[in-house]
This record gives C-alpha cells, structure tokens and sequence, in this order.
C-alpha cells in the first residue's frame, strides 16, 4: 500500500515549497465546498484538472483515484434526485427525480472531484515528512503534527498486518459468506488487528525512547523560499478570492 506514489517526480509542483502549499490549498477548497451552484464548481474542476496536467501525474493510477472517490459519489445520484423537492425533470417508472435535486447532486459531483484533483496535484505531490516539517513551521500544535505523522506513516503498516492475518484465514480454507462462522471470523480478525496493533505501538514507543525522543522531532533541513513560491501563493490567492467574488 504506497501512500505516496505521486510524491515522485521532477515538475512545477513537485519542486514547491510545502509550506505555500498548505497555505494555498486550505483557503481553495474551503472555497470550494461551501460554494453553492454550478459556476464555482466548474471553474475549480477545470483549475484542478489543469494542476494534474502541470504536476504530470500517471493517469492510470490518477483515474483509479477518481473511481474509487465517484463510486461512493454514485450512491447520491440514486437517492438525492428523487428525494430532493422541485420541478420534474424525469420520471423512471414510479419515481420522479427533481431538475433542482439533479443540479444539487451534480454540483456535489464536481466539487468532489475538483477537491480531490487539487489534493493529488497540491499536497499529493510532496513527501509526508516535507507536510509534517511544513506543519512544525507553521506554528501548527505539536500533538496535532505528530498524529498527523504517524497516522500517514503507520497507516500501511496496518494494511500489511491486515493482509498478513487475512492470507492466514485464506491458507485455512476460510471461505466467506453470509452465515455466522464469517462473522465471527471477520470479528477476530478485527479485533488481532487491534491488539497487533497496540503491541506494535509499544514496541515503537519503546524504541522512540530508547533513541532519546522527547517529544519533539529535531529539525534539521529547512526550506528557503523561492520566486515560483511566491508567485504560485500569489496566484493562488487571486484565484481564491476571485472564486469568492464570483460566488
């Protein structure tokens, strides 16, 4: 499970500084979500799509993305068109799905996907240890910074403990189904992912202190600002408040 397979690469947003970064993309897709109609969500889907292009991330891997995220994003469009009150835009056999409704859910349906382009572009494509150093320069709350850490990094040491105890299950000629055996198998394997779990956060804990952690990370490298920084947080900022204007 690789968390950061588009931290890799040599383009515009690739060599930015993470702390404009962060302090560019929070303000964009707050923006983004709380506005309302068609004309912001537009426009945001077109800006981050042209940050994927900029940052030259693999399509295959950007596209799997986008399936996973538009999967849950279909669910809304078999509900919220029906449910939603307004004029009549279709009727499929005892169901009449609203013009309003239609509108609503496709307005979600491209805010969605423009957040989670600029996300991949923007953050996607820098290292988890450059965001927590970004972070700490920020002036961002310690306990805040070292949860964020280690969740990112831990985070696939937890898949392959889960992989590994469910190729244990496998090997045993487990078999899943709709019956009470399954579920209490998937019970146990829950809850030997909670315990490997806490038994491995002790087993790291110890050998944090052990190397003399006090609950700090020292600092070492530091960014330096450079023109395509400044000009990037420039432009970013006059497109945010543009989308504002415009809202």
């Amino acid at each position: 499970m690789h968390l950061e397979e588009f931290a890799e690469g040599k383009s515009f947003f690739h060599r930015l500084d993470p702390r404009v970064k962060l302090l560019t993309f929070i303000p964009y897709v707050m923006v983004i979500a709380v506005s309302y109609g068609l004309r912001i969500p537009i426009t945001a889907l077109a800006l981050s799509s042209v940050m994927t292009v900029i940052a030259g991330l693999n399509r295959k891997k950007l596209l799997n993305r986008l399936i996973v995220v538009n999967i849950f994003v279909l669910t809304l469009w078999l509900f919220i068109p029906f449910s939603y009150p307004g004029e009549e835009f279709f009727r499929t056999g005892p169901f009449t799905a609203s013009k309003e409704g239609s509108l609503y859910v496709l307005s979600i349906t491209m805010k969605t996907n423009a957040i989670v382009l600029a996300t991949i572009a923007i953050l996607g494509t820098s290292e988890v240890f450059s965001l927590a150093h970004a972070f700490v320069h920020l002036k961002a709350p310690g306990k805040l910074v070292h949860l964020f850490f280690f969740f990112y990094r831990y985070i696939s040491v937890l898949h392959e403990e889960y992989t590994r105890l469910k190729r244990a299950m496998i090997i045993r000629s487990f078999r899943p189904g709709t019956n009470l055996h399954t579920y209490k198998s998937y019970a146990y394997l829950v809850g030997m992912l909670i315990v490997s779990s806490y038994e491995r956060a002790q087993r790291i804990y110890h050998a944090m202190l052990c190397r003399g952690f006090t609950g700090k990370f020292p600092v070492i490298d530091h960014f330096s600002l450079r023109k395509s920084d400044i000009m990037f947080g420039m432009l970013m900022s006059v497109v945010t408040l543009a989308m504002i204007y415009i809202m």
